[in-house]
């Protein structure tokens, strides 16, 4: 681009100046003039040009702090990631060896229970054993296999019961003849101490003869009224309220109201009976 030159001619007026100095004063001013005005203009658009420079820089700068944001916040999430990765395996490791420990400790518990159960059983048959001088293995064991009762027996609750049936009557006997067969079989007449077992020995006997006929059970009074075993009477289930003999005997007759079927009679009398003993094996 070429630069456009403007020439200025200035005039001043001289006294007493020759014409050789004049033209000299002339061309020094001249020059300066020219050199003034051809002093060139700086462009706008070179003047906004370290401006743009500085914005793209800054630009630049910022551009390149954020791409090491973005490489940072990944670099951090991958951490994470991973971090968390392996805190949610150690947790599921942890889970999985409690829900272990925990399943033992439940097993231990059945085993020890179970083998509590076995113990007790095995203390209440020797108890049952030891109440014999000569335990008849073959009648309980059969085939060397332990059954809670012995056949014809009936098994309730711990308790095994016998209900002597016979229709004949020279096959019955007084109170202390049915205990005394009873005891043969190492057992005794029966001693109520529920009402369950009452019910269950009321549906296990039926009606025979008359109605004055009925089951002997353990139960006699001499001056009072006493159990086999010498236990107190605390539940009693009597038909009526009869004084009785002085020496009277307890029976109970399928005939009668199931909770109020106890008669007191003679003992010397003969009747059906029933024997109670303990179970060999308690149930569970």
């Amino acid at each position: 681009m070429e630069e456009e030159v403007n020439y200025v001619t200035v005039a001043f007026k001289t006294k007493d100046i020759s014409t050789y100095e004049k033209q000299n004063d002339l061309e020094i001013i001249y020059d300066d003039v020219k050199a003034w005005e051809t002093n060139p203009a700086i462009p706008e658009n070179e003047k906004k040009a370290p401006l743009c420079t500085l914005l793209r820089l800054v630009a630049a700068g910022l551009g390149i702090i954020c791409v090491i944001l973005v490489f940072v916040i990944i670099a951090v999430s991958v951490h994470f990631n991973t971090v968390m990765s392996e805190q949610h395996r150690e947790n599921i490791n942890l889970t999985a060896q409690n829900l272990q420990l925990w399943t033992e400790k439940t097993d231990m518990e059945r085993q020890t229970e179970e083998l509590t159960r076995q113990r007790d059983g095995l203390n209440w048959t020797v108890g049952v054993i030891l109440e014999y001088e000569n335990f008849p293995v073959n009648t309980h064991c059969p085939q060397k296999v332990c059954t809670p009762c012995l056949d014809g027996w009936v098994l309730f609750q711990s308790n095994c019961y016998l209900f002597w049936t016979s229709d004949y009557y020279s096959y019955w006997r007084t109170w202390q003849g049915s205990r005394a067969q009873c005891r043969d079989m190492k057992a005794d007449l029966v001693v109520i101490e529920s009402q369950e077992e009452q019910e269950f020995i009321n549906n296990h006997t039926k009606d025979y003869s008359d109605d004055n006929h009925g089951y002997w059970i353990g139960l006699s009074k001499t001056d009072t009224w006493t159990w086999v075993d010498g236990s107190n009477v605390t539940l009693t289930y009597w038909k009526t309220q009869q004084p009785g003999y002085r020496r009277s005997c307890a029976l109970s007759q399928p005939r009668a109201d199931p909770l109020a079927n106890w008669h007191k009679a003679s003992c010397d009398m003969k009747n059906r009976w029933i024997c109670e003993t303990r179970a060999l094996i308690k149930p569970d």
